[in-house]
């Protein structure tokens, strides 16, 4: 949770209503933008709108003219002027009080739903980039894994109109969709993480954002155990969690990340939202209300509906050839139908989502996950390549692998004849498989 949402709004739509709540954007995309992708049904790998402070591409933590700078050096930091991600004492000396200064500017971004990490040097594969549309509250707790360094600098809100569950019915044979919006109509506000990452040989960046989750609060218990984090626009949680000048991480950033305590609407939708591509203002209406037009009773309705729905879909603008169907494959943080690419089959998913995630000591894997952070500050810092890291990318893989406790369950092999296919995504470090209360480390889904 969440896997699905609804954001159908163009930009300058949003920038007025999220100014008219006192959360100003100085930018903001064009309504034109090919990149995004208004829809009632919004899916993971759309990209959508995140609101964030006017850094550079590494966060928060300097000043505008230290970040105007960096951005006029295509993004490199020079290493008189670069640090690391302040600790916690530090961060508190500074006597920050959790209010953006006066000088603070914020933007409205279009983002990829599916994190990132800015050290991956190759295109991930699908079913790691499904691994990052979500984080977990309770990963944050501890100060290292993958998402360390976002949460430091790297905060964000991810825009959305609601967002919609899955209810499993018949030993979870039938799943009936419903949405969840506030009560007062207004926007929701995600607590979200972004980053931003260029591949090796292109010239071109690439942001992309992930949604916070917590436990769910008692209205949506009935649903799912998790729901996205959701700030109230223009609060005082809000300016703390956006301020750039707050580096680092403490109690007060982790208790905002609790149940909403205000009023939701939730109710079922059709089922047709269920399958990535379709596209309809019907998804946001109740399935037995007078407007629904699956609705019996009103069958025999006059043709009214046809030029408001007609309407609402100009307003939405032509939506492109959607080229992804439905997976069967589940996904422990969502119950929403996962989309995957036409045509990769369900068995080649499943694995990619499930790869590397069997038991190792824990030892190994925070020493892998930490070499891994490492490294990638190191090259965001400095800039000076890892002379192992090159080869590690240019070679060709080799037959070892990392030493893992002999009850570990060995890796299924590969599908592909006697040859294993090289992941562009893994490093081959096998990871223990997150629980409620544990840290889900997905480091190793990322290449190095």
């Amino acid at each position: 949770m969440c896997g699905r949402y609804a954001l159908s709004l163009r930009p300058s739509h949003v920038r007025q209503r999220l100014a008219d709540q006192n959360m100003p954007a100085d930018e903001a995309p064009d309504d034109d933008n090919d990149q995004i992708r208004p829809s009632y049904n919004f899916a993971p790998g759309y990209h959508g709108l995140i609101y964030r402070a006017h850094t550079s591409e590494h966060g928060g933590g300097r000043n505008t003219r230290e970040a105007n700078e960096a951005d006029d050096h295509d993004g490199e930091p020079s290493p008189k002027k670069a640090r690391l991600s302040q600790p916690e004492e530090t961060s508190q000396s500074h006597q920050v009080d959790g209010r953006a200064t006066h000088e603070t500017k914020y933007k409205l971004q279009a983002a990829k739903w599916g994190l990132v990490p800015f050290w991956t040097k190759r295109p991930p594969d699908y079913g790691s980039q499904l691994r990052t549309i979500n984080c977990r509250d309770d990963s944050l707790t501890e100060n290292r894994g993958m998402w360390n360094m976002m949460k430091q600098r790297k905060r964000c809100i991810v825009i959305a109109e609601g967002f919609y569950e899955w209810l499993k019915k018949n030993g979870g044979k039938e799943k009936v969709p419903h949405f969840v919006k506030r009560k007062d109509g207004g926007l929701m506000c995600f607590a979200g993480l972004w980053d931003c990452v260029q591949y090796e040989g292109r010239e071109e960046k690439l942001w992309t954002y992930t949604v916070i989750t917590t436990d769910s609060n008692k209205q949506l218990r009935f649903l799912h155990d998790r729901m996205p984090v959701i700030l109230e626009p223009g609060s005082e949680a809000m300016k703390v969690w956006l301020d750039p000048e707050r580096v680092g991480w403490d109690r007060e950033l982790q208790s905002m990340l609790k149940p909403f305590e205000g009023e939701l609407e939730c109710y079922p939708v059709d089922k047709a939202v269920g399958k990535v591509g379709n596209n309809s203002p019907s998804f946001l209406v109740p399935v037995g209300s007078k407007e629904n037009k699956n609705n019996i009773a009103n069958f025999f309705g006059n043709q009214q509906k046809k030029s408001s729905s007609q309407d609402n879909k100009d307003a939405v603008g032509k939506e492109p050839q959607e080229d992804r169907t439905i997976s069967k494959v589940e996904e422990s943080e969502t119950n929403a139908p996962l989309p995957k690419p036409k045509d990769e089959p369900d068995e080649d998913l499943e694995q990619a989502i499930k790869q590397d995630t069997v038991d190792v000591p824990d030892a190994a894997l925070n020493e892998a996950v930490d070499q891994t952070v490492e490294r990638g500050i190191k090259r965001e810092i400095s800039g000076v390549d890892d002379e192992g890291l090159l080869k590690a990318a240019e070679g060709t893989p080799t037959n070892k692998r990392p030493a893992v406790s002999s009850s570990s369950p060995a890796k299924k092999p590969t599908s592909s004849g006697g040859r294993k296919t090289r992941s562009a995504t893994s490093n081959g470090t096998v990871a223990k498989t997150p629980t409620k209360e544990g840290n889900a480390r997905i480091t190793s889904f990322f290449g190095r």
